[in-house]
Order: C-alpha cells, then sequence, then structure tokens
C-alpha cells in the first residue's frame, strides 16, 4: 500500500467520523434545546432509518396509514419528496382523502407510490415538514401525522420515533463514507420502537438490546400480488429491472415467489428513465422472446412520463409483513392517548 493510498484513506475515515460528530452534534443542540423543536398540534409518528438504502420504511409508512385509517384516524403522511424534478417552493399536496392532486414530477417516485397504494391517506411534499403539517391539519382535517424518513428531521418534534433497520446494519456499521450510517449507532437509542427487516424475532430482540431500544419486532418483504402478475408467473420467463436503494432484495423476492427471472437490469435509487432506459429494456425483453418487464411499484411511477412502452411493463407490489404488529400499535396507541392528554 502507497503512502499516498494510505494517506487517503485515512481521510476518508477521518471525514466519517467528522460527519458522525457532526450528526451527534446537531442532535444533541436539539435535544438540549427542547424550545427550538417545531410542534404540530396533532400527534407526529416518525418511521427512518440510520442508513442511506432502501430498508423497508415505506412499505411500513403504508402498513401503519392503512391502520390508522382503520381507527378512525385521518393520517397524513409528510414527506421531503426526495429528487422531484420540480421542487416547487410551499407544499405539494401529492393526495387528499379524495384523489391524487399531483404528477411526479412535483410529488416525487415514494410519495406518488404512497398516495396511490393508500388512496384515502393525505400526502403532503415539501422541504419544510412542518409547513406541511400545519397545511394537512387545517385544510385537509389531519389528525394523526406520519413523518416519512424522519429519522434525522429532529426539527420537528415528535410523539413516537420508529426505527427500521436489519440484523448487523447498525450494530456493525460506520458512517459516512466510509460505510452507510446517517449517525454513529448511538443515535438509535432515541428510538421509541425497532422494526428489525429480514430477521426473525430473536434477531429483532437481540438487536433491540445492543441498541438500547425496549420495543421490537421483526419483519420480512413478501410480494402482495399484482395485475398480471399470474400469467407472469406462467409465462416462459421475465425481465426484472429495478432502480430502488437495494435492487437484490426484489430479485430475490421474485424468485421465492416464483418467477422464472430470465435477466436482470438494476439501476441506481430513484433513476429517472429515459429513451435510452427503454431501448435497452426492450432489448432485454425481446433476447428473452418478448418477456414481460417485472418492477417495483416506485419503478414504475418513474416509467409513465414516457408514455407508451414498447413492452409489457407489470409492477409488482412489495409490503412488509410484521410479526410483532400488535405490540407496536398497541405502543402506537399509548403514545397517541399520552400527545392527547388521554393516559
Amino acid at each position: 500500500m502507497s503512502p499516498g493510498f494510505e494517506l487517503r484513506f485515512l481521510d476518508v475515515v477521518n471525514f466519517g467520523a467528522l460527519y458522525a460528530f457532526a450528526a451527534s452534534a446537531r442532535r444533541s443542540w436539539f435535544e438540549r434545546h427542547p424550545e427550538a423543536r417545531r410542534r404540530l398540534v396533532q400527534p407526529v409518528i416518525s418511521v427512518g432509518n440510520l442508513s442511506v438504502g432502501g430498508t423497508g420504511k415505506t412499505p411500513l409508512v403504508m402498513a401503519l396509514a392503512e391502520w390508522l385509517m382503520a381507527e378512525g384516524e385521518r393520517p397524513a403522511v409528510l414527506s421531503r419528496g426526495y429528487r422531484r424534478s420540480d421542487p416547487v417552493d410551499g407544499v405539494v399536496v401529492v393526495s387528499d382523502v379524495a384523489a391524487v392532486r399531483a404528477d411526479l414530477s412535483r410529488a416525487g417516485d415514494e410519495p406518488l407510490m404512497i398516495a396511490r397504494a393508500v388512496p384515502r391517506a393525505i400526502v403532503c411534499v415539501a422541504e419544510d415538514r412542518y409547513l406541511a403539517g400545519v397545511l394537512a391539519e387545517r385544510r385537509l382535517g389531519a389528525t394523526v401525522h406520519l413523518l416519512d424518513d424522519g429519522f434525522q428531521h429532529v426539527q420537528l418534534a415528535r410523539d413516537f420515533d420508529i426505527l427500521v433497520t436489519s440484523p448487523g446494519e447498525i450494530t456493525g456499521g460506520k458512517p459516512l463514507p466510509v460505510g452507510r450510517l446517517r449517525e454513529s449507532r448511538a443515535a438509535a437509542a432515541r428510538a421509541d420502537f425497532v422494526v428489525v427487516v429480514d430477521g426473525d424475532t430473536d434477531a429483532a430482540r437481540t438487536e433491540a438490546w445492543e441498541l438500547g431500544i425496549s420495543g421490537f419486532a421483526s419483519a420480512r418483504r413478501k410480494i402482495a400480488g399484482a395485475q398480471g402478475a399470474q400469467s407472469a408467473q406462467g409465462a416462459s420467463g421475465a425481465v426484472a429491472v429495478a432502480g430502488i436503494g437495494r435492487p437484490e432484495q426484489f430479485v430475490a423476492l421474485l424468485r421465492e415467489a416464483g418467477y422464472q427471472l430470465v435477466d436482470t437490469m438494476s439501476f441506481a435509487d430513484h433513476h429517472q428513465y429515459n429513451a435510452r432506459d427503454v431501448a435497452r429494456i426492450e432489448a432485454a425483453a425481446r433476447r428473452a422472446g418478448e418477456a414481460v418487464v417485472l418492477t417495483t411499484e416506485k419503478d414504475a411511477v418513474r416509467f409513465e412520463p414516457l408514455g407508451a412502452l414498447p413492452f409489457t411493463l407489470t409492477p409488482i407490489p412489495m409490503r412488509l409483513e410484521v410479526d410483532g404488529w400488535d405490540a407496536l400499535t398497541a405502543s402506537l396507541d399509548a403514545a397517541l392517548r399520552r400527545a392527547r392528554g388521554q393516559a
């Protein structure tokens, strides 16, 4: 190893330590100055993670929105709308209780996917999520908020913090840019509940104990079925296309569900598909004998601006199956009661 390489490596490691220190200092400042945090009138439930990339938080947000509506609530999902092509100022109402109101460019892929998957939920997008919450409360009648990807959004007060992770992801991880952690593992202890995806109950219990979190549940991703999915399973083969945090997980789920994949194509998370991508995918489908193209719901909304496609595109919904759902919802119910002074 050359001295220059050693120096560059040490620079990266030192930058990772500095990044973690800055994130920790920012969180600590808001904890020492709670008056600086803005608070919405209605309770706030945060769902987030400590690492970059897909951990299953969006499917959990959708499941919680559906549960809250079944409990008689009117939930509002507050999102930043990451990688929007038209990031307008102020708040974009992606959906209200009646209909979807915004397109991909103004909403972003994940908020638009949530709005379509949970049609009676309110979904609002803004850099200032406090402002989004105020609008959701005053104009749309929101009774509770789901702060999507909110673990690091410490400037907004919350009443319950859910951390989503996978076994060993935090306990064995390192801060950016060396690893995938946005903060040091010590920050995880601020969560009220941890959902460990791709692990069993014992793994979730161990993870919670090591992170200092009292409530825990395990979960696994599953394919929820899709229009055209049965015909795709019965076809001679399919091409899987995914531009998400961990595309290999989508491919593994398809194979586990019985799909015969003849080719797979991966793109960066939030990738904006273009005509060149379409041509590549079409060529792959033709090589496979006009195979159907399977993709995620999140990817499907990013294909829409391209209009008619020269291949059959089938979105495959992915959901979370939570082992410990009753414990999670009981903890949430208690948190909502406390927030409303009903404890």
